[in-house]
C-alpha cells in the first residue's frame, strides 16, 4: 500500500475522511481551528489546512471504492513517497503545537533550517523572512505546492547543510 494525494471536489475533504474511516483506509487530513463569532456566540470550526487535498494509503480495492464516491478529481502518486511522508510529519508536528496555522504558497528557494528550541523544536523547513528577532519558516509539501508558515525566534534556528 502506497500513500497518494487525492485532489477532491470543492468542500469534500471531511466527507472523504469519513469514507476512509468507514472503510478502514489509512488517511491524513490536516485540520486547523478557526473561531468565528455568530450573533454574539463564539463558534470554533475545524477546516482543512490544504483545501481540496487529502492524503491516503490504499490498495487496488481501496482505490476502486474511493473512486465510486465521485468526490475525487485526480489521484496523484508521489515520485518519492518517503519525502511526502516526512513533509506531512513536519506539518503534523507544527499543527500539534498551534492548531490555527493555515496554508500558504510553497517556497522554491530558501535556506533549510531546523528549529532547536521553543514549542516547534525538531521541525524542519525553509526560512521565508528574517527579521530582527523573529523569523518565518515554511513547511513545504511539494507534491501540492503548498506550505504551512510558522513564526519562530531567530535564536532557535540552525542551518541544515
Amino acid at each position: 500500500m502506497g500513500w497518494n494525494v487525492l485532489y477532491l471536489r470543492p468542500r469534500a475533504e471531511k466527507k472523504m475522511a469519513e469514507y476512509c474511516i468507514k472503510h478502514g483506509l489509512d488517511h491524513y487530513l490536516p485540520l486547523r481551528e478557526e473561531t468565528k463569532i455568530y450573533q454574539r456566540r463564539k463558534v470554533t470550526v475545524h477546516k482543512p489546512v490544504f483545501v481540496g487535498y487529502i492524503f491516503a494509503s490504499f490498495e487496488r480495492e481501496g482505490r476502486l471504492a474511493l473512486l465510486k464516491t465521485n468526490h475525487i478529481l485526480r489521484i496523484i502518486q508521489p515520485d518519492d513517497e518517503q519525502k511526502l511522508l516526512y513533509e506531512l510529519a513536519q506539518v503534523r508536528e507544527a499543527l500539534a503545537v498551534d492548531s490555527t496555522l493555515g496554508a500558504c504558497a510553497a517556497l522554491t528557494r530558501g535556506r533549510q533550517v531546523r528549529i532547536v528550541g521553543g514549542p516547534f523544536m525538531g521541525v524542519e523547513g525553509c526560512v521565508w523572512t528574517l527579521k530582527k528577532d523573529r523569523s518565518k519558516v515554511r513547511l513545504n509539501v511539494e507534491m501540492i505546492g503548498q506550505a504551512v508558515a510558522i513564526e519562530v525566534d531567530r535564536d532557535y534556528l540552525e542551518l541544515i547543510d
